[in-house]
């Protein structure tokens, strides 16, 4: 936060509700600049150590967005990768067909949604019968990738 409300209740009112920094006016834009960096050092993204998923001897490339089952590589579209991965983070726990449809798709839907139904039947094929195996159907609820 950059103010002329210097003293500590507003500086403490203005960290509580989140501001990651406080400056008050005048202030120098050296010290601005400092701070800046110091915020970005302090966000910065670190890159993670592995970019693939793997079951048994199924693999998903995150950064080339590639898929293989064995060393034979499958097209999968953007909406089944994005489902598959969603699967395999979170294996073990059943993901609701509003869950996939909000984290995959991007949105909330209201009703049921037999896309999701769909596409999990696309990505059953497409990975073959040993792995559509593992995404097990959680009748009224949704799917879970089974560990």
């Amino acid at each position: 936060m950059l103010t002329a409300k210097g003293e500590e209740v507003d500086r403490i009112v203005g960290l509580e509700l989140g501001a990651d920094d406080y400056m008050v006016k005048p202030f120098s834009p050296r010290e601005l600049t400092l701070r800046i960096r110091s915020v970005l050092r302090r966000h910065a993204k670190t890159p993670p150590e592995d970019t693939r998923l793997k079951f048994k001897d199924l693999t998903i490339d995150l950064d080339s967005h590639r898929t293989w089952v064995r060393k034979t590589e499958i097209a999968l579209t953007v909406t089944e990768f994005k489902l598959l991965v969603e699967l395999l983070q979170n294996k073990g726990r059943v993901r609701t067909r509003d869950q996939l449809l909000d984290r995959v798709w991007g949105y909330q839907f209201d009703g049921y949604a037999r896309t999701v139904d769909t596409h999990i039947r696309r990505l059953r094929q497409k990975i073959g019968e040993e792995y559509a195996d593992a995404i097990e159907t959680v009748r009224g609820i949704g799917y879970r990738f089974e560990e």
